[in-house]
């Protein structure tokens, strides 16, 4: 399995940030896994760790997308504007319990590379590197 340097979950919920934090630590996904816990505390972190190139941007974000201060369709309508956001290889995976064909439609035009339901299982974190971190693509 592939195994990448850092991870970035974004959800307003602390128990399911400990549950996915804990998946991604057991599975030994990434050397390092931040949390923020709407999507302006996120840009915030991409801000820090990706303008840098020093520090360690993370490579996959588990965005949900409802959240109070900006929510996860805010957050990517953001990040889509920023000038480096298009040169880093960031996989960003919608995770939530919001299934509504509205709510997918609109992440396909965000263009983010993923869109599954919580909660976050060892399978799901599994088949998200192997989809989009395998050397075999």
């Amino acid at each position: 399995m592939p195994k990448i340097s850092s991870a970035l979950l974004v959800d307003d919920d602390p128990t399911t940030n400990f549950l996915n934090e804990l998946t991604l630590r057991k599975m030994a996904v990434a050397d390092k896994v931040t949390i923020a816990r709407n999507g302006k505390e996120a840009l915030e972190v991409l801000l820090e760790y990706c303008e840098n190139p020093d520090l360690s941007c993370p490579r996959l974000v588990f965005l949900d997308i409802k959240m109070p201060v900006m929510d996860g369709f805010e957050f990517l309508e953001v990040y889509a504007k920023l000038p480096w956001a298009q040169q880093r290889a960031i996989v960003i995976v919608i995770l939530t319990t919001s299934l509504h064909a509205r709510d997918t439609e609109r992440a396909k035009r965000l263009h983010v590379a993923d869109f599954i339901s919580k909660p976050l299982t060892p399978d799901k974190v599994s088949a998200i590197l192997e989809k989009h971190f395998s050397q075999a693509h």
